[in-house]
């Protein structure tokens, strides 16, 4: 088995689309990567939600770093975070999450393959 791995987001593994949001995974020996593209506008009780249901803020955990744009998130605690271009974030079960301004946000999420389900997207 290969201890290298590479693939191109040009042909991601999977690819899924919500309104103002489209998601591409690459699956890299046990890791998966998500590239993740958000237009102004997009927020995540809005557009995600409403496709995969439910009563709560988005339950998944989120690791990755933002490299175009700047969003917010909020936790179901009060806290709040902005990041932007070049930061690294973490984001808890429990958060909603919204695009401030009006450019795309384009980031990138990483999990262990068997732990990336990506929340709203196992049935969106």
């Amino acid at each position: 088995m290969s201890k290298l791995f590479s693939k191109s987001f040009e042909n991601a593994d999977e690819i899924k689309s919500l309104e103002k949001t489209r998601a591409s995974v690459v699956k890299l020996g046990n890791a998966n990567v998500t590239k993740l593209v958000l237009e102004p506008g997009w927020k995540w009780s809005e557009c995600v939600k409403p496709a995969i249901g439910g009563e709560t803020n988005c339950q998944a955990t989120h690791v990755g770093v933002i490299v175009q744009g700047s969003m917010k998130c909020a936790h179901d605690d009060g806290s709040e975070a902005v990041i932007s271009a070049g930061d690294a974030y973490y984001f808890s079960p429990g958060h909603d999450g919204w695009v401030v301004g009006d450019e795309t946000v384009i980031m990138y999420e990483f999990a262990e393959a068997e732990e990336n389900e990506f929340g709203p997207w196992k049935t969106a």
